[in-house]
Order: structure tokens, then C-alpha cells, then sequence
């Protein structure tokens, strides 16, 4: 069994248990023969990107772990298990992990009351990682489309669910390596790094007159302040709601 199916396979663990089906035991989820930190340890050693590794507490992640219910042998699981999170480019991107002072979202917490009511429920998706422009990645688990265990990026310039056909795995790769100044042209705006670098994981920036609206096309022309993840997160769904978007 190859690496990538095993993760495929992992990652049903997470859709596929129901709230009535008994979870297992962070214990269970640990898996010190084959873990998956190694790897994904040895990409952002690699990585073309800025990685930074926030320090991970023990009780949060075993918490993180037992709640998002995925063993540490995925690339997933080792995120949440040994990370408080990581910051990309200088937290331009957060990907979640069991939460951190400066990222004060865990996976499981954060997902809870937006992709399931309770712990262990099956999930249509699952909130992976966010930008710092309100913008949120989404792994698919059958609620976005036939392409379950892929990654859709929930875009604050048009408000529709992109796919991007890469794994959770694949998407660590993309966040690593890849031209983020290209894939976010248009929507970096003079001066960025250095104001993005000093807001919390639990924060973004909103953007008036809106992204997807043709008078916020130049974003150095737009007005912009700093808000609560939470707020732009239910922003964005109301305003989809209101334009006629298909939930």
C-alpha cells in the first residue's frame, strides 16, 4: 500500500465515523512505527517557502488529535499531533493544527458548529487552513463535490469553492513551494508582509469595497482592517446567501 493511499485511507477515518460509532482512543491514533511528522518535517526543512512550526502543547494535541479522530501516520493527523499550527510566508497561510498563543484555533474546535455539530460526526468538510485576506482551504469529505480527500479554496474574490485537485498532502507541497505570489496575484497589496507578520492566526483582513466586487478589483486601492477570523468566515457564507449562490 503506497504512501498516498494509506492517506486516502486515513482519511476516511475522519468522513466515514458517525457520532454513533464509538471513537478511538487518542492512543489508538498515535502511530510511532510509521508517523507522518517525519515526512512532512522533512518538507519544510525543504521548503521554498517560510515555514514557521508554532510549539505544540501536549494536552492540546492529544485533545486535537482524539476530537479530529485521524492517526498521526497521515500527513494531517502529524500536523494537528505535533504543531500548534503553521504559519506560511510569514502568515499570509495558517494551516491548523492543536492551536498556539499566536493561532488560538485548533482543527477540531474550529470546525465545530460550521462542518459538524459534535465530535466524531461525519463531516462534508473539513476547514484545513485560511489566509490572512479571508480566504479558507477545505478538504473535501462529499459535501463539495464526487472528489472526496481534495482540497477546495473558498476564494474572497469571487466567493465560489475552487477546487484545486490536490490531496491534504499535495496542499502542504502547494503551500511549501509553490509561487504564492502568483497563485494570490492581484490580492497582495503594497506593504503586505510586514502587516500581515503582525496579526494573530485568529485574524484577517476585510477588505471594503469588497474582493469579488468590480470596484475592489485594485486592492491597493481598497480600505482594509483587521477582523476576527469568525466574522469573515460568517461573512463570507452570508453574502454567497445573499447573491444567490447554491449553499
Amino acid at each position: 500500500m503506497t504512501r498516498k493511499f494509506s492517506f486516502i485511507a486515513l482519511l476516511l477515518i475522519n468522513f466515514v465515523t458517525t457520532a454513533q460509532n464509538k471513537m478511538k482512543k487518542v492512543e489508538e491514533l498515535i502511530d510511532k512505527n510509521d508517523p507522518g511528522w517525519v515526512l512532512v518535517e522533512d518538507w519544510i526543512k525543504t521548503a521554498q517557502n517560510k515555514v514557521e512550526i508554532l510549539p505544540v502543547d501536549p494536552a492540546k494535541a492529544k485533545d486535537a488529535l482524539y476530537k479530529t479522530q485521524v492517526t498521526t501516520r497521515s500527513s494531517m493527523g502529524a500536523v494537528v499531533y505535533m504543531t500548534g499550527g503553521l504559519l506560511v510566508d510569514d502568515g499570509w497561510i495558517r494551516i491548523l493544527g492543536s492551536g498556539n498563543a499566536k493561532f488560538n484555533r485548533s482543527l477540531p474546535d474550529w470546525n465545530k458548529g460550521k462542518a459538524f455539530n459534535e465530535f466524531g460526526e461525519a463531516a462534508p468538510y473539513l476547514l484545513i487552513a485560511d489566509d490572512a485576506i479571508g480566504g479558507f482551504y477545505l478538504l473535501n469529505g462529499g459535501g463539495l463535490g464526487a472528489d472526496t480527500g481534495k482540497i477546495y479554496y473558498f476564494s474572497p474574490d469571487n466567493l465560489e469553492y475552487e477546487p484545486l485537485d490536490i490531496t491534504y498532502s499535495e496542499f502542504l507541497g502547494f503551500c511549501f513551494n509553490n509561487d504564492l505570489d502568483k497563485f494570490y496575484e492581484g490580492n497582495r497589496w503594497n506593504g503586505w508582509r510586514d502587516e500581515v507578520s503582525k496579526i494573530k492566526g485568529d485574524e484577517v483582513f476585510n477588505f471594503y469595497p469588497f474582493l469579488w466586487t468590480a470596484e475592489g478589483s485594485d486592492i491597493n486601492k481598497n480600505s482594509r482592517k483587521v477582523i476576527s477570523i469568525q466574522e469573515q468566515y460568517s461573512l463570507n457564507l452570508d453574502l454567497r446567501k445573499q447573491l444567490g449562490f447554491a449553499k
